[in-house]
């Protein structure tokens, strides 16, 4: 059976306050009576000590004593009687009542010279009273005794109307317990549901969730927990969509780099096979079937190597370089494509600084920055420079090309991206993996690469290396 979390609350709530102040009243009701009660019996047996000791002389005493002790008595609504040994009243004479009401028991205890005390009697003397009665011995005999009596009426309305106050109290304990009760549950259901729909739109694939909380309680330790859940999960979930979509990319981009190869390539084969070609054209068609199916061995070599560094595969070998010496090897293998394209490669760099990377791979990033460099500049200047600081070696290639807009920089590192369309049939970084590459070889090395560029004015490319 399902209980709602109010009555469960409320139930408990009760419950706990009702056990509570039935044990409470009982308490303080016995505790208020034995109170009352006993210190009423201390003060009739103080009263009775003194009467018996000043009227010691004789049970009959003085007459002035007993009518003074009667009158203050009487005063504070206590009476008391004198009696002998045989329980007669002496003192004061009662026609009605010659012998002293106390039951075989007590006068029992009073011959044996012991005191008598009744809290409450209800039956004897048509009022409740407490009742004291003391012994007085003579030479180890019974001579006598008191008997006070006090009407405890006020006390015991005391007490009642103490027990109607705790009653009002558990009353109005009870109606705040309740009030107190629903707002709580209120409260704790509305939060419990926020959690609910929270976590019905995270099963619906809706990460979009912000539990608010104020830090109160573990309910909102507990929500801030499920927003921090709900924020990975989004970003994973991103994460998933980014890769899919490259994926989706990378599929099209291959797809797409490898049917131009072979398209040409097939028909070329399909000529050379019907005789279609003329054979003055047919060693122009044979170059043309060695060049795209390098370039087809290109895109996959780059491909593998990709995959490799992404997948840390590769093992450096790292050693100390002198940056001058690599600049000018760089300068000649690319001096070729420079002119081509009335480019100029300025090297700036002292000769005796080194940097501490792989020898193979930090070539195939400065062969791969400067080919980038080469392919958007047009009778203009490609610097490579060198400078150590104290902890770092900073490697920069600055050309005065056509620059990249400021919206595509980010994108220059992703796999396949193409800032300029038009250079898919360039013979050198036709794939776009270049820079990525690049990327991923330098955060290899514990190293960082950033770029800077402007519109017709050029591009910077600055790489930083540890030092050993």
């Amino acid at each position: 059976m399902k209980i709602k979390y109010f009555y469960q609350l409320l139930i408990s709530h009760i419950g706990i306050l009702i056990l509570a102040f039935l044990i409470l009243s009982l308490l303080f009701s016995q505790f208020v009576e034995n109170y009352i009660f006993e210190n009423k019996v201390e003060e009739l047996n103080a009263y009775g000590e003194q009467v018996l000791s000043d009227v010691s002389s004789g049970l009959d005493g003085d007459e002035r004593y007993l009518l003074y002790y009667s009158q203050m008595l009487n005063a504070r609504n206590i009476r008391f009687f004198l009696f002998d040994s045989e329980g007669r009243v002496l003192f004061p004479e009662i026609q009605r009542q010659p012998l002293i009401q106390l039951t075989d028991e007590e006068w029992a205890q009073i011959e044996k010279g012991n005191k008598v005390s009744v809290r409450h009697d209800l039956k004897r003397f048509e009022q409740e009273v407490t009742l004291v009665a003391l012994p007085h011995i003579l030479g180890g005999e019974l001579a006598g005794g008191i008997m006070l009596l006090a009407p405890i009426s006020g006390a015991v309305n005391t007490i009642s109307q103490l027990n109607q106050y705790l009653f009002y109290t558990i009353f109005i304990s009870l109606a705040a317990t309740i009030l107190l009760s629903w707002i709580l549950s209120k409260n704790l259901i509305k939060r419990i549901t926020q959690l609910r729909k929270a976590t019905s739109m995270i099963s619906s694939g809706d990460y979009n969730v912000n539990i608010p909380n104020i830090n109160l309680d573990e309910i909102d330790d507990l929500a801030t927990d499920f927003n921090r859940m709900a924020s990975r999960l989004k970003e994973s979930n991103d994460e998933i969509d980014r890769l899919e979509n490259r994926r989706r990319k990378f599929i099209a981009d291959v797809s797409h780099e490898l049917k131009t190869p072979l398209t040409t390539i097939s028909g070329l084969v399909e000529g050379f096979k019907n005789d279609l070609i003329p054979e003055n054209e047919k060693d122009r068609g044979l170059d043309l079937i060695d060049r795209e199916a390098k370039r087809l061995i290109r895109l996959v070599n780059e491909n593998l190597d990709y995959e490799k560094i992404r997948s840390n595969q590769i093992k450096l070998n790292k050693v100390s370089i002198h940056l001058h010496d690599m600049f000018e090897l760089i300068e000649e293998q690319l001096f070729v494509l420079a002119r081509e394209k009335g480019n100029k490669i300025i090297i700036d760099a002292n000769e005796h600084d080194t940097v501490y990377a792989d020898y193979d791979r930090i070539t195939q990033i400065l062969i791969n920055i400067v080919k980038n460099s080469i392919q958007f500049t047009t009778g203009g200047n490609i610097t490579l420079k060198a400078r150590k600081t104290g902890k770092e070696t900073v490697i920069e290639i600055e050309d005065t090309g056509i620059g990249i807009d400021t919206k595509e920089i980010e994108s220059i590192w992703d796999r396949f991206y193409k800032a300029d369309l038009s250079r898919t049939s360039s013979m050198f970084g036709e794939f776009g993996l270049g820079l990525s590459i690049v990327k991923k070889l330098v955060q290899l090395h514990d190293g960082n690469i950033n770029v800077v560029s402007e519109k017709q004015k050029g591009t910077k490319f600055t790489i930083v290396f540890p030092n050993e």
